[in-house]
């Protein structure tokens, strides 16, 4: 990326003739979205005397006509062919118009719908700025479109005559697509299909391209899955070649290996999941030694004795790098024979593991550790609800070793919050459906202690995994490239807002950095439960935070409170955890420090495909959220602002957690202003004021399900100290 320099007055300082045309060049070349008339330029190079201002035409005119500038409206410019460009990739906006993100550049550079060249979002594309406004915000025009984004788009078919146009899902993509019907690939007028463009020609209005997959009927449920899933590029099908290859892997275990392996088969082991599990990757163990300590195995389901690096199943892994979640199913990173059959730890069935075993005292302290890997035999799989009941009850099948195994996690959790460990708890959103994936309820999954019970050892096993591989040994001067799990330390700026924020409600953050940050906030987390504004505090919490990423280099893991922290425990369903299965292997073995530009790319793969996972779950979650309002057209419902924007705000409603919007241009009774910096609108005449956070009553009037967008009308506010409702009067 290049970079702009001011211009001082030392550059454009002229002692001769001779110096007229370098300082000139200067003038266009540093400020190349400035225009100069001929008296600025006289004025700027400080030319008195008649004969350098006739010099300063002479060199202008000169420039002009060897193409190096232009003259625009009288004033002349940097051609665009001189000026520095900016390497980025395109941010579309709905209106056609899009950012530039620029890599070390502090504002994206804004380009207007004509000066695009047809640039599409995912595009990367040289761009010049024309033009900074006193704000720092860049304004340009896109000169190259270095690649088109490889991505797909999802839409319904409108056949008219000789040729069809798809209708884009997507509101990034303003224009329809054109598709000459040869392109359609059997698809029928109003199917929904997947399309892929092939050109944008300068001349033409739409976009070109062919359907390369048909998806089925709009409203349908398998339609609509998997829809979204096309529209984050993920895959819906699994390849056919390598379920075969899946299918040849042997299914029996012999002695050879058997003998390479800690064998736990005669200990107590069982697993806790959700009831509505197909795989089971994780397992727990506990016996008490001789000496009154536990051992505690946490048992991982061997994948990677199973696939190999280059193999078939190993490359499609690596390509999803996750499973994906939606509301009514999973999309597997691994061959269903592996994910629900070889490496799932089902009871009564001997397994496969790589296995973290510690020594605990009473106190949870670890006395000893041990990695690798085993052979378990588990012996019951519990539900988190019967595991529950027995942490409650005191009794049911295994009750002394899952009693004990809460306690030690207990004692384990208290500690993790003590050293600044953040508690982000956050209800999470789950549908009853009917046998075609219609919405029947909305319910919310509570954490209760045998939740926390698996989350305290998989905690656990991953904390002391990263230890045991990054922490410098006695010996030992060289780092092992390893995969971690890192999370940094909150944004200053973001804190900074929540922090004004969160005093409107009489919070107060005192702590600007550190591990005093996240005692507070925990602090707040803990006095907010319960309230209305605890939702929306929460959410904003996490949006001050960083996001966790995978990476090579170990900064720690802030909201965790780790030194070093690493995903081990989920081989089935993540990639880096198979990665660091290998590392872990090939080290326990005595190996050398693997390649680590090689790893480290592969981080960056799979960071990027768990922000497209959990984009596409947050879009089915929506998606039935709307379909179950579908019935409610009309209906009032309380909720809370959960969002401000300059078009409209954002009601997520009380009882449902579900989210729509009251466009400002319906709300009739003022003309309201959006105040950034208070997360607030305002009335221009009436001076009301609506913030983030505040009580309000709605009334649905629209429900779109292909845009998973829900419309309100706001029916009234309620006064924040007295609770008493303020009607508004709005006609839509």
């Amino acid at each position: 990326m290049k970079t702009r320099k001011k211009i001082t007055r030392k550059d454009t300082q002229v002692k001769g003739m001779d110096d007229l045309k370098p300082a000139i060049d200067k003038l266009f070349k540093y400020n190349p979205y400035k225009r100069y008339t001929i008296k600025n330029l006289i004025k700027l190079t400080h030319s008195l005397r008649a004969e350098e201002q006739e010099k300063v035409r002479g060199i202008v005119d000169d420039m002009r006509k060897e193409g190096i500038i232009n003259l625009e409206s009288g004033k002349f410019r940097l051609s665009r062919d001189k000026m520095p460009t900016y390497q980025g990739t395109v941010d579309m906006t709905s209106s056609g118009a899009i950012y530039v993100m620029v890599d070390g550049l502090e504002n994206d550079i804004h380009v207007s719908p004509q000066n695009t060249m047809h640039a599409l979002h995912g595009d990367i594309v040289k761009a010049v700025i024309t033009k900074t406004y006193n704000s720092g915000n860049p304004e340009g025009e896109v000169v190259e479109i270095v690649e088109r984004s490889k991505k797909n788009y999802v839409g319904v078919v409108e056949i008219s005559g000789n040729y069809a146009f798809i209708k884009v899902d997507n509101k990034k993509i303003p224009n329809d697509i054109f598709v000459p019907l040869r392109n359609l690939n059997g698809a029928e007028n109003g199917q929904k299909v997947v399309v892929k463009i092939t050109d944008w020609p300068l001349d033409a209005k739409n976009p070109q391209g062919y359907i390369i997959d048909v998806l089925g009927n709009p409203g349908e449920n398998n339609t609509e899955m998997h829809a979204i899933l096309a529209e984050f590029d993920l895959p819906y099908v699994y390849p056919k070649d390598v379920e075969k290859a899946a299918d040849r892997i042997p299914d029996t275990i012999s002695e050879e290996e058997i003998a390479k392996r800690k064998d736990f088969r005669n200990v107590a082991t069982f697993t806790i999941d959700p009831a509505d599990a197909k795989d089971f990757d994780d397992a727990l163990s506990i016996r008490k030694l001789s000496n009154g300590n536990y051992e505690i195995g946490v048992h991982i389901a061997d994948v990677t004795h199973y696939v190999h690096p280059g193999d078939i199943i190993d490359a499609e892994g690596q390509s999803r790098a996750t499973s994906v979640y939606l509301v009514d199913r999973t999309i597997p990173m691994l061959p269903e024979r592996l994910s629900n059959g070889l490496c799932s730890l089902r009871p009564n069935e001997e397994k496969l593991c790589f296995s973290a075993v510690f020594e605990m005292d009473e106190n949870a302290q670890v006395i000893k550790e041990w990695f690798g890997r085993t052979i378990i035999l588990s012996n019951r799989r519990f539900t988190y609800q019967e595991a529950q009941d027995i942490i409650e009850s005191g009794e049911g099948d295994l009750k002394d070793e899952i009693l004990a195994l809460n306690k030690l996690a207990q004692i384990l959790r208290a500690e993790r919050f003590k050293n600044g460990s953040i508690s982000f708890e956050r209800e999470e959103a789950k549908f009853d459906l009917d046998e075609n994936g219609k919405p029947l309820r909305v319910y919310f999954k509570e954490m209760k202690e045998s939740n926390q019970l698996i989350e305290e050892f998989m905690l656990l096993a991953n904390r002391k995994v990263a230890e045991f591989i990054g922490k410098k040994r006695p010996g030992h001067t060289t780092d092992r490239t390893f995969v971690y799990r890192i999370h940094d330390k909150p944004n200053s700026e973001k804190l900074s807002q929540f922090r004004s924020f969160v005093s409107r409600f009489g919070y107060h953050l005192k702590a600007d950095e550190g591990r005093d940050v996240a005692k507070e906030l925990n602090q707040l987390l803990g006095e907010i439960q319960g309230k209305s504004e605890e939702n929306i505090i929460s959410t904003l919490a996490i949006r001050a935070m960083a996001k966790a990423v995978y990476s090579t280099d170990n900064i720690g893991h802030y909201g965790l409170a780790f030194d070093y922290y690493t995903h081990f425990t989920s081989p089935i369903r993540r990639y880096p955890d198979m990665m660091v299965h290998r590392l872990l292997a090939h080290y326990l073995a005595g190996g050398k420090s693997e390649n680590k530009e090689y790893y480290e790319e592969l981080c960056e793969h799979s960071s990027a495909m768990e922000v497209r996972a959990a984009d596409a779950e947050r879009a089915s979650i929506k998606y039935k959220m709307v379909e179950f309002m579908l019935d409610k057209l009309g209906n009032e419902f309380d909720g809370h602002i959960s969002g401000i924007t300059e078009w409209g705000i954002y009601v997520e409603l009380d009882d449902t957690k579900i989210e729509g919007m009251v466009s400002l241009r319906d709300m009739t009774d003022d003309t309201y202003t959006f105040i950034e910096e208070d997360y607030a609108i305002e009335g221009e005449k009436t001076k009301r004021r609506f913030t983030l956070g505040d009580n309000v009553r709605i009334r649905v009037v629209r429900a779109d399900l292909a845009r998973k967008q829900l419309d309100f009308e706001m029916v009234a506010s309620y006064d924040f100290e007295t609770k008493k409702p303020n009607p508004v009067k709005n006609q839509l």
